[in-house]
């Protein structure tokens, strides 16, 4: 544990993720196995009944299995020896046929399932919620910044909008992931199938029936592809939410405060201070697994049938990063429950910018009536004026440069949004 795992971690998806439920899962593939190779008539059914019900009351602490574990380089290996152990005469026909990878793969897959089914409810939720704030403020003019610059008015609801965007993507990039990822595996030792020929296919398709997984044809214990792409899922989102993250922190720094989002914390020594503490999380937790994501893509290079090396890399890393994922959506929903705008402070920045923002508003507005060089050079004298103080706003430069136009009004931030009100409804 460490003292940073309120912020950074999530006690949901850790225990999904944890030793205990992944002894679990492998436990619950065993049982799947042996009711199937009994239904089949690969072994005997008092077998069976027996390996089933101990699978299923069978609790190792997952520190008793610590050396075994060390010893084989696999934990389901270490589970298989205290099952067996554990079923008496019938243990012999526990583990029949299969291979550790088989039951470790499978074992995960389960895992995985319930935790997607555990970030898929979260990222709804968000979803919707970031909806129905990008709804609420699809009319609220605020400064676009580009390159931290001041660039043109946009609406918080479309700025809100951008977040929300991928957000829908990823909802369908988990969709599309899903019957690539949740597949059983039980190929044997070398992949082959050959200690159960010819009769491994239709253990394989049963065993998935009964699991409610797919049944691949081709053994998946050295690609790890589909792996590698949850890893990929897992780093788009938080990446997406990172995006969130960093954005709050600027919109709600002392000098700009356009928005407000999160209780922040309080500095040990200035009581003045608010810190962005669950934002900067989102930044911190989208950049840990934009890390661990490349690491995890190193199991890709995997050695031949299988590779204990590059499996390694996947038991160190993955869980950390569901774990991550589901931080982020849960800091990320903390934060858009309590987005709000600060109208005052936004209508400040619009009045310490004097109207510059809507220079190219005033050009695109004077070239429907001039040469566009023309257009831009009284925008270019009237911002120069501006800058050296000779008038108040952008809009008082042009009217004095170019009369007989209602400057105010056209370079009002409320009249050059643009599309945004309607990508925030969206």
């Amino acid at each position: 544990m460490n003292l940073t795992d309120g912020l950074f971690s999530d006690s949901e998806l850790a225990d999904v993720m944890g030793p205990r439920a992944q002894l679990s899962a492998m436990l619950t593939v065993e049982a799947a196995l042996a009711r199937v190779q009994a239904r089949i008539g690969i072994i005997p059914d008092a077998a069976a009944t027996r390996i089933a019900d101990t699978a299923r009351s069978l609790a190792p602490e997952p520190f008793d299995l610590l050396a075994a574990t060390a010893k084989a380089g696999i934990a389901a290996q270490a589970l298989v020896g205290a099952l067996k152990k554990a079923c008496g005469d019938s243990g012999q026909w526990a583990h029949f046929g299969a291979t550790s990878q088989d039951i470790q793969d499978t074992g995960l897959v389960l895992q995985l399932r319930d935790a997607l089914l555990i970030l898929e409810a979260r990222l709804e939720r968000l979803q919707a919620t970031l909806g129905s704030k990008a709804r609420d403020f699809a009319e609220t003019a605020i400064p676009a910044r580009t390159r931290f610059q001041m660039a043109a008015p946009t609406t918080l609801g479309a700025k809100i909008a951008v977040w929300r965007a991928p957000l829908q993507r990823d909802q369908e990039r988990l969709q599309q992931l899903r019957p690539r990822l949740f597949n059983v595996s039980l190929y044997g030792a070398a992949g082959t199938g050959a200690a159960l020929n010819p009769d491994m296919a239709g253990i394989r398709a049963a065993l998935a029936a009964d699991l409610g997984l797919g049944a691949p044809v081709v053994p998946w214990h050295a690609a790890r592809d589909a792996i590698a792409e949850l890893g990929g899922w897992l780093s788009l989102l938080t990446g997406t939410l990172g995006k969130i993250g960093v954005d709050l922190i600027l919109l709600s720094q002392s000098e700009i405060s356009e928005v407000s989002a999160g209780s922040g914390g309080g500095s040990s020594t200035m009581p003045q201070k608010s810190n962005p503490v669950m934002a900067e999380a989102l930044v911190t937790l989208a950049r840990l697994n934009a890390g661990a994501v490349g690491t995890l893509h190193q199991a890709m290079v995997h050695a031949q049938e299988r590779d204990g090396s590059a499996l390694a890399l996947e038991w160190q890393v993955l869980p950390d990063m569901i774990i991550r994922t589901g931080a982020a959506l849960r800091l990320a929903q903390d934060l858009a429950d309590s987005l709000t705008a600060r109208t005052d402070r936004i209508g400040a920045s619009f009045t310490a910018d004097k109207g510059a923002m809507l220079a190219e508003a005033a050009g695109f507005y004077l070239s429907r009536q001039m040469p566009r060089e023309d257009a831009l050079a009284i925008v270019s004298k009237a911002l120069k004026m501006l800058n050296e103080g000779t008038y108040a706003t952008l809009a008082d430069a042009l009217t004095e440069l170019e009369p007989g136009h209602n400057w105010p009004q056209i370079l009002a931030p409320q009249n050059n949004l643009g599309d945004a009100p309607g990508q925030a409804k969206y």
